[in-house]
């Protein structure tokens, strides 16, 4: 039985006139045909060798666990480096993806199902050979046991998959999903050894330090829980010659510490305990790189061009709370964070304000909106708040520089609290008709934000609110995260450049109360459609258009405090590394395509850099 339908799943793919391609993209040609010999922006003549070593601090959370695709503990930073996907992206284009683990894919023009055929030759890294049922049993278990807003998203595109032969499978998609990203989505999907899971004696779901088998470039060399992970380069790695791997993957070994606060990691770099640091604090950027290290000249410091989409860091608040049920409470809230002096004062104004969810990108809704935008809001206009058709997107006014408390913002926000219900008694609280006080909790796990989150709370208590900052630890905070137990947290809301179906999970309805990434507990009906409009746009007029009213739609529930973005790379690294110039767009890379220089590496040693 089993062979007839192998064999009536090959006749049908047989029977299609099917395009076969060595890779695909969203809307327009792809840049790299299929006898390219290696991507523009590497250096294909890299030397392969030496150590790249960064660092990460508690302020991110420490690890328990080297399997990501499970909400059960917390992985540990790159934890996905195992595996590896039918079909890979590139950083100088937006949308193209190309044959990783497959030689081929093939699909007809209505997209409704695709082949992949692994390549010949294509192995995991214990050397047994990637088969279509590995790819079939990633697929499923994914579907039936990994995360579950991925699992909601999966399942509204792929409809099922099945095993042609040994080195064939195909995806067929739901008919009612969108074509845009059907065939990324079905080949982005990492595949991992069924043998080596079976083998291992853990349940899909189980926090593990023993990763799956997958067949990327590095494997697991060291791993101390909480404290280091180390990856070492796989010299038998199977795909060492392809053309989409020249120049890349040059690191012999990936090395990881892990410090419990942020000023250890930074004393860690001075000392060069590891050698790459991305920095990401406006305070340490401005004042703190004056070390003897640098002033020898052994660390480079370098703000090296940005082009990608902002991450979305925000202050979120959490929507299933009664208390912020009215948006006018949420935007008084909003009105008492002061960025300008936030920016000046603790920041050196080396920051912008990340006031879209598209910003840094030609994506962000402007001004009132256009008659292609307004064929989309005028169906849903008994659902949707009156100001998205009569004024532009929300956006917080300019405050003060000179002075924490904007006393303009103050009294604005007081007038909202009290539209809402919320009235200043004798004793400067705001209450509501049953007397209580509107309380916020600010939950934090990271020192470094203390500076941040202080002021904020100042004036937020200055308008009566009875805001406090909790300061818990990265379990405790990984824990009251996916409880949604919190007021307000900080986190980031990344949107792509072709957005698709993950926008179901971060404001979709339906995973509302289950997704990892929808924190804010988003659940409105008019938002899941024009969700679905960008999801099914067909063309990038189309696209841009369905963006700009969705992005204008989710400014004005203004259910997120927008903080900031940084349009370069701060990165600082003993002169060991070197990258290519100039750098794509779309990545740093540091990771992918740098390399290290073997004579300055000596010379530096001989030094006693580190």
């Amino acid at each position: 039985m089993i062979l007839l339908m192998l064999a009536a799943g090959m006749a049908r793919a047989q029977d299609d006139d099917l395009i076969v391609t060595h890779g695909i993209s969203t809307f327009g040609d792809l840049r790299y045909g299929p006898d390219f010999e290696h991507l523009d922006y590497v250096n294909p003549d890299a030397p392969k060798g030496g150590e790249m070593s960064f660092s990460w601090s508690s302020a991110g959370g420490s690890f328990d666990s080297l399997h990501p695709f499970t909400r059960e503990g917390r992985p540990a930073v790159l934890s996905s480096i195992f595996f590896e996907s039918m079909l890979e992206g590139t950083a100088d284009e937006i949308g193209s993806a190309y044959c990783l683990l497959c030689e081929t894919l093939a699909y007809p023009e209505d997209r409704s199902f695709v082949i992949f055929t692994i390549r010949e030759g294509a192995a995991f890294s214990d050397g047994t050979p990637i088969t279509a049922d590995d790819a079939l049993f990633s697929y499923e278990i994914l579907r039936d046991e990994g995360l579950p807003s991925f699992r909601a998203s999966i399942g509204r595109t792929i409809a099922g998959a099945e095993v042609l032969d040994d080195r064939r499978i195909r995806f067929d998609f739901n008919p009612e999903a969108p074509l845009r990203g059907r065939i990324q989505s079905a080949g982005g999907l990492p595949v991992f050894s069924r043998a080596s899971h079976d083998a291992s004696g853990y349940g899909f779901s189980e926090a593990r330090l023993e990763p799956l088998t997958g067949s990327a470039p590095y494997v697991l060399h060291e791993v101390e829980s909480g404290q280091r992970t180390v990856f070492r380069r796989n010299p038998d790695y199977w795909g060492n010659d392809l053309p989409i791997n020249q120049g890349r993957h040059n690191f012999d070994r990936i090395r990881i510490e892990y410090y419990g606060d942020a000023v250890a990691a930074f004393e860690g770099f001075t000392a060069g305990n590891y050698l790459f640091r991305q920095e990401s604090s406006s305070v340490n950027w401005a004042t703190s790189y004056d070390f003897p290290a640098l002033d020898r000249g052994h660390v480079v410091k370098a703000e090296l061009p940005d082009g990608t989409i902002s991450s979305g860091q925000s202050f979120v608040i959490n929507l299933r709370r009664e208390k912020f049920q009215d948006a006018r409470v949420r935007e008084a809230i909003a009105l008492m964070f002061n960025f300008a002096w936030t920016n000046e004062t603790l920041f050196y104004g080396l920051y912008e304000w990340n006031d879209s969810f598209w910003q840094n990108t030609d994506l962000v809704a402007e001004g009132l909106p256009s008659e292609a935008e307004l064929a989309l809001l005028e169906p849903l206009r008994d659902q949707l708040r009156p100001e998205v058709f009569t004024e532009e997107p929300f956006s917080l006014p300019a405050s003060n520089p000179d002075r924490s408390l904007d006393r303009r913002q103050a009294r604005r926000a007081i007038g909202l609290l009290e539209e809402a219900g919320w009235v200043v008694g004798d004793d400067g609280m705001v209450r509501n008709e049953a007397g209580q006080t509107l309380d916020v909790e600010f939950l934090n796990s990271g020192p470094m934000f203390d500076r941040l989150i202080n002021p904020y709370v100042e004036n937020l208590r200055t308008i009566g609110i009875n805001a406090r900052l909790t300061r818990v630890d990265s379990a405790q905070m990984t824990q009251r995260e996916r409880e949604y137990d919190f007021d307000i947290i900080t986190d980031h809301i990344p949107m792509a450049y072709e957005p698709g179906a993950a926008l179901r999970q971060y404001f979709g309805s339906q995973t509302a109360n289950t997704s990892v990434f929808n924190p804010a507990g988003l659940a409105d009906p008019a938002i899941d459609a024009l969700v679905e409009h960008v999801i099914d746009a067909e063309t990038r007029e189309e696209l841009s258009v369905s963006v700009a009213a969705l992005d204008r739609v989710l400014r004005w529930e203004r259910f997120r405090v927008p903080q900031w973005f940084n349009n370069a790379h701060w990165v600082a690294y003993y002169d060991i590394y070197r990258y290519p110039d100039p750098l794509p767009p779309f990545a740093l890379g540091f990771l992918d395509f740098w390399w290290v220089d073997a004579e300055a590496e000596a010379a530096l040693r001989e030094a006693g850099a580190f």
